[in-house]
């Protein structure tokens, strides 16, 4: 009977090596081959079971030269399973492309369920928002990790992120600029001996993390939950959007536009309500008659 290839995506523990499934251990000792991030790190996980196979290391910078080599053994009828470092592969890893070369080819694939530091940050946080967003890695560049932070403040869930360890403290301080008004929770070495999560104000725990910064390095697998947006934060963008409007329609109303036109232009400008728009627009017009 002719086999058929499959790759089969395997998550591993994101720190306790009990986390891993039953199914997990199956698709392993079934597999062919393991594809991996690390030979090193697979390898003690695979020693661990009693798991003896033939590693194949896959990681960012060998996967567009090795995937075609990987897409052909499946087609000739082996089973591959693929595990990142630690937890779900394809969150922050190359085990994405790996799917979608895959699926590209219409070759057999299936995803276990399994551990993920981002939802286990998520629930550890104890942060009451009902959604989230993963946003993955922070840009190691402060420009581009201010612009990507300044862009998600409009997101009403909880943020999501993953860092370094000897980036952690200026990533924290970036989030307290971006986010003065949120709690913050860092969720280090998750299922792990030394599991710690520090939640608090966005700027105190800034502060904490960089004065233990100051005196002994960081160590650890780390996740980042910032909490969605608060009343104070809401409170604070409206009042922003309402000295805006009130500044832009002072500018159109000495242009000469009409209080029905600076009303429009406020409305989808600033966001504001219609009503609220048309009183600032008079207003910004009887203020024009009264220096003219």
């Amino acid at each position: 009977m002719e086999s058929i290839g499959k790759l089969i995506i395997v998550p591993t523990p994101i720190g306790n090596l009990g986390d891993i499934t039953l199914r997990a251990v199956e698709a392993l000792r079934a597999s062919d081959a393991v594809l991996c991030e690390d030979t090193r790190v697979t390898g003690k996980l695979l020693a661990h079971l009693g798991i003896e196979k033939p590693l194949v290391r896959l990681d960012e910078n060998t996967i567009r030269e090795r995937a075609c080599a990987v897409l052909e053994r499946i087609q000739a009828g082996e089973q591959l399973a693929y595990c990142s470092d630690a937890g779900m592969p394809g969150v922050s890893d190359p085990g994405m492309a790996l799917v979608r070369a895959a699926r590209a080819e219409g070759l057999a694939t299936e995803v276990l369920p399994g551990a993920s530091a981002a939802t286990t940050a998520y629930v550890a946080s104890g942060f009451s928002t009902t959604r989230f967003l993963f946003a993955g890695f922070l840009s190691k560049k402060a420009s581009e990790r201010q612009e990507a932070l300044a862009a998600m403040r409009a997101v009403d869930a909880a943020l999501i992120f993953y860092e370094s360890p000897h980036r952690l403290a200026s990533a924290l301080e970036a989030i307290a600029d971006a986010f003065p008004h949120r709690e913050v929770a860092v969720c280090r070495e998750l299922t792990k001996l030394h599991e710690e999560v520090v939640s608090g104000p966005s700027g105190e725990v800034a502060r904490m993390f960089q004065e233990r910064a100051a005196h002994t390095p960081i160590k650890g697998e780390i996740a980042i939950v910032v909490d969605g947006p608060s009343d104070a934060e809401a409170d604070e963008a409206k009042d922003a959007s309402l000295v805006e409007a009130h500044e832009r329609a002072a500018e159109l109303a000495a242009q000469g536009a009409r209080p029905k036109e600076i009303a429009k232009q406020l409305v989808a400008s600033c966001g504001i309500p219609r009503n609220a728009a048309y009183d600032i627009a008079l207003a910004a017009r009887d203020e024009g008659t009264r220096h003219a």
